[in-house]
């Protein structure tokens, strides 16, 4: 080969460079871009709930190219989001948030569409259930408010989220471990609930610390015991209700699901999205605060995790004589 051929070839492949890098990069672009403008987060909470804060938490630190919406549903215990998620698009455009309410929503009310009509996407929390009750209230500890309901009978009453809730189980558990009969109002989400124990309707109430942080903060409720197995790392100080003789012990997680039919490669973007979300500094600032617990499964795992946690519901309302 003479030396104008070599010179001419060594030109060509300089000139053809930046045409492959360019097209390299289109094609890494085309790999990371969502197949969705615009991404509806649903969830049965309302607005201040659990499950909404912990969407638009969420939202914050994911790195999908998408805009994002929370959208409330409410209604029928969960089942109104439930059915209209499953009916969306299964391009990822439409999510539900996941607690384990649309599990024993299905149980107890059996709604024409319930958690199997969902394929779960992940599950990234274990989030810890706490007993609570304004700061002016007598009750310094859940020991306390089972000693009232058993020497004043009928004066008590106590809040719960929705009545197929995984707070108002709780509450039904708590009531029998305790041995007393209060009644257990129950709300479309925890922000009804709360206003109920803080102007004194309820002596206490049940929820998530990251709904209840704003008032925490502020110095208007009373944390008196943690439903988890163990005190909280960061509450040590807070009391399990096994620790004052109630033996109750909830296990809440949080996660995603989607309709059935969404493309193995959107579901592994989100696996992705989510991996790099918990690891990011400013979110797992955030999430230590709330006292959540990282748990990130993908979509196999998680519908795996589901399904037992499915077969644990059903068993244990079986126990207590809520199923046949």
């Amino acid at each position: 080969m003479t030396l104008k051929k070599l010179l001419a070839l060594s030109l060509l492949s300089l000139a053809l460079a930046p045409a492959a890098q360019l097209a390299q990069a289109q094609l890494a672009q085309a790999q990371d871009a969502y197949p969705a403008s615009r991404v509806s987060l649903v969830t049965h909470s309302s607005p201040g709930g659990g499950t909404d804060v912990f969407l638009r938490d969420l939202v914050k630190h994911l790195p999908l190219k998408t805009n994002f919406a929370i959208e409330n549903i409410r209604g029928g215990s969960g089942a109104t989001a439930v059915a209209h998620v499953a009916k969306s698009p299964a391009d990822g455009s439409v999510l539900y948030g996941t607690t384990p309410t649309y599990i024993q929503t299905t149980l107890l009310s059996k709604p024409a569409v319930g958690y199997d009509g969902l394929d779960p996407l992940a599950i990234i929390f274990i989030d810890p259930e706490v007993i609570y009750t304004r700061a002016e209230s007598p009750f310094k500890t859940l020991a306390e408010v089972i000693a009232f309901a058993k020497a004043n009978p009928g004066k008590s009453r106590w809040g719960a989220s929705n009545p197929a809730s995984l707070e108002r189980i709780a509450m039904e558990r708590l009531a029998r471990a305790g041995g007393v009969k209060v009644p257990i109002v129950s709300h479309e989400g925890g922000a009804d609930q709360m206003i109920g124990v803080l102007n004194g309707t309820y002596d206490i109430g049940v929820g998530e610390i990251q709904e209840l942080q704003a008032q925490l903060e502020a110095g208007k409720i009373r944390l008196l015991a943690t439903l988890s197995e163990t005190r909280l790392s960061g509450l040590p100080q807070l009391m399990t209700a096994k620790e004052q003789g109630l033996n109750v012990v909830v296990r809440k997680f949080r996660g995603l699901a989607s309709p059935k039919g969404m493309p193995d490669a959107v579901a592994k973007q989100w696996e992705e999205a989510l991996r790099k979300a918990l690891a990011s500094p400013a979110y797992k600032t955030e999430y230590t605060k709330e006292h959540l617990t990282p748990m990130l499964l993908g979509r196999e795992a998680a519908r795996k995790f589901t399904a037992e946690v499915a077969q644990e519901t059903r068993d244990s309302f079986k126990e207590l004589g809520l199923l046949k």
